[in-house]
């Protein structure tokens, strides 16, 4: 048992390797573009994170467009590579930004700062256009693309850049933008003044597509599509009616250019989609005249998505091996107890409370998530109000940690109610919990779940300076993160171990029963933990797919942020059930995983601390 536990760990940290590696291939198209961070200090104290990938085809001699990348409204860089990886394939210097609060970043003193800074985008394109260290860029081709938020930022760059082209009477900074899954901006107020070709690509199936003036995502006859090909049209040319997606209007010379798409995918998926790229790529080729030899479907990207989920998979797999070789340790082989016997198997009345508290529990998740949204814009008013503050300065984890709270607190009651009217009198004792410890082991407990958390970022660390590659999939990963970060994770993490604490009882204290097979014991766990939440999932896509609208409307952003939570919903009861059966106690599981987990959270969402 201890030599296989050894090589699964060996098995898992080569795998981890060697995916990191391949992804670092891709990134750098074997080596043809050279990836590296940049910090720049920008107003007010403020500064950017970026990453920038240069193609070493360019150079002073052989200048090349640069194009600045602006994710969206939580996502950091890293969700966006594969649009820097696929414009630098193509003789592109792109520039891959963290958003303002976002990543690295550090937060703005403007509460809209997509709109005003561009999330930080505008000063990098002052820099850009204006320095001579970037002597491999042609400053007269510099461009921005974003997804969502992010094309809020290009196309507020156009109009910003489109300003002051106009009082200097120079040509706008910003050549040309591409804006992706958004089209709220596109006003004449915004418009009027923009000087820069626009390339417009809104998903079909856009959840936020209720807020556009005829409340759908069909660009054809949408006034926002209609509004951009005409405005700069040559007057004597008659108004276009219906934009034919796909098609060129306007002239290239006088900056006038546009164009509009409409893949029929949701919203968070679009930048991933194959055909949404190929549009984005088109357009950046024609409008900087450049043929790179490729085609616009011959993308890579998919393959660093692949290799970076095996990376995922394998850092949050090796928890369990890395735990159990720990345990070996003389520090650490006290906390090894044997198992407790499992509880009797549930008959009649007592099937009937199981299956009824599996099934309010699901439903008490599953309609109390929004409303603990709610809630937590009343208590944590600035952080809401996207206000720079440190009383818990994190406005989506606010929401989500107000849910877990409440859960937590209704799984412990549910399992002393379970046990006071059925269980003590059907034979389960407190001794077949793993409760029974004491302050010691719990100190010894957490110091190892400590040493977890330290080698498991310790390595993601590792892999990033190597590689500078994390582990991810789409938009979910998992980031290296800064020291005040960690000062955070002290602030959030007792509040969401009360969820992970009554999630290891309820796993290990009233699920584990005789005679039932483990996948089946931790396959009912994993869905009683998830399924509340993947029910507002349902809901809310079923109903779109019937209405046309959403469900849930002003909280639709909480909902999407539930495609990265309800896998680690899922996943939780089945780490919580291993180190049950390492340890015979309910305690390590919660701690290490809150850890963990609460820390990916911490680094994949806005933060405002003052600068």
């Amino acid at each position: 048992m201890k030599s296989t536990g050894n090589r699964l760990l060996w098995v898992l940290l080569a795998l981890l390797l060697a995916s990191s590696w391949g992804a670092s291939l891709v990134q750098t198209s074997f080596g043809d573009i050279r990836v590296q961070s940049i910090k720049v200090p920008t107003h007010n104290g403020q500064w950017v994170v970026a990453d920038l990938y240069r193609p070493l085809s360019v150079s002073s001699e052989n200048p090349a467009p640069l194009v600045f990348v602006v994710p969206g409204f939580q996502r950091g860089k890293e969700a966006l590579s594969n649009v820097a990886i696929e414009l630098a394939r193509r003789d592109i210097v792109a520039i891959l930004i963290d958003p303002y609060a976002q990543g690295g970043s550090s937060a703005s003193l403007s509460r809209i700062a997509a709109t005003t800074e561009g999330y930080g985008m505008f000063a990098l394109v002052d820099y850009a256009a204006s320095t001579a260290n970037l002597n491999y860029i042609d400053r007269t081709r510099i461009g921005a693309t974003g997804h969502s938020a992010g094309g809020n930022a290009a196309i507020r760059g156009a109009n910003y850049f489109g300003r002051e082209a106009e009082r200097t009477g120079e040509p706008s900074k910003l050549h040309s933008v591409f804006v992706s899954g958004y089209v709220l901006t596109l006003r004449d107020d915004v418009l009027e003044d923009v000087r820069s070709n626009i390339g417009v690509s809104y998903a079909f199936y856009d959840e936020g597509a209720y807020r556009n003036e005829l409340q759908n995502g069909d660009m054809r006859i949408a006034p926002e599509a209609l509004r951009l090909v005409n405005l700069g049209r040559d007057p004597s040319l008659p108004p276009v009616t219906e934009v034919e997606l796909g098609k060129h209007y306007g002239d290239l010379g006088s900056r006038t250019f546009r164009v509009v798409h409409n893949e029929r995918v949701l919203h968070p998926f679009q930048p991933y989609m194959i055909e949404a790229m190929a549009n984005q790529l088109e357009y950046f080729e024609h409008v900087f005249g450049l043929d790179s030899g490729l085609s616009s479907t011959d993308q890579v990207w998919y393959w660093k998505e692949f290799l970076s989920l095996v990376s995922l998979v394998c850092a949050v797999v090796m928890l369990v091996p890395l735990g159990r070789a720990l345990l070996r340790l003389p520090l650490f082989a006290s906390l090894v107890h044997p198992v407790p016997p499992p509880l009797p198997r549930p008959k009649g009345r007592g099937r009937v409370l199981f299956w009824s508290f599996f099934t309010i529990g699901a439903l008490i998740a599953c309609f109390s998530y929004i409303p603990m949204a709610e809630l937590s814009q009343v208590l944590f008013v600035k952080a809401s109000n996207r206000e720079i503050t440190w009383f818990f300065p994190q406005r989506m984890n606010n929401a989500v940690m107000m849910w877990a709270v409440l859960n937590g607190l209704v799984g412990f009651l549910m399992f002393w109610l379970a046990w006071r009217f059925h269980g003590r009198e059907h034979g389960v004792t407190p001794s077949m919990w793993g409760v029974q410890t004491s302050r010691k082991e719990l100190l010894r407990t957490l110091l190892l779940a400590g040493l977890m958390f330290a080698i498991y970022y310790l390595l993601l660390s590792l892999m990033y300076w190597l590689f500078h590659a994390d582990y991810r999939f789409l938009f979910m990963g998992v980031r290296t993160f800064r020291p005040v970060e960690f000062l955070l994770l002290m602030v959030y993490a007792p509040f969401f171990f009360l969820f992970f604490l009554s999630n290891s009882l309820r796993v290990n204290g009233s699920m584990r029963t005789e005679g039932q097979p483990e996948w089946k014991s931790m396959l009912i766990a994993g869905l009683g933990n998830s399924l509340g939440l993947l029910l507002i999932v349902v809901v809310q896509y079923v109903t779109f797919w019937w209405t046309g609208t959403v469900y849930w409307t002003d909280g639709w952003l909480y909902v999407n942020l539930l495609f990265a939570v309800v896998p680690m919903m899922f996943v939780l009861p089945y780490f919580n059930r291993f180190f049950f059966r390492m340890t015979g106690r309910i305690y390590l599981g919660p701690m290490a995983t809150c850890l963990v987990f609460i820390m990916i959270l911490l680094t994949n969402t806005v933060v405002y601390l003052p600068l």
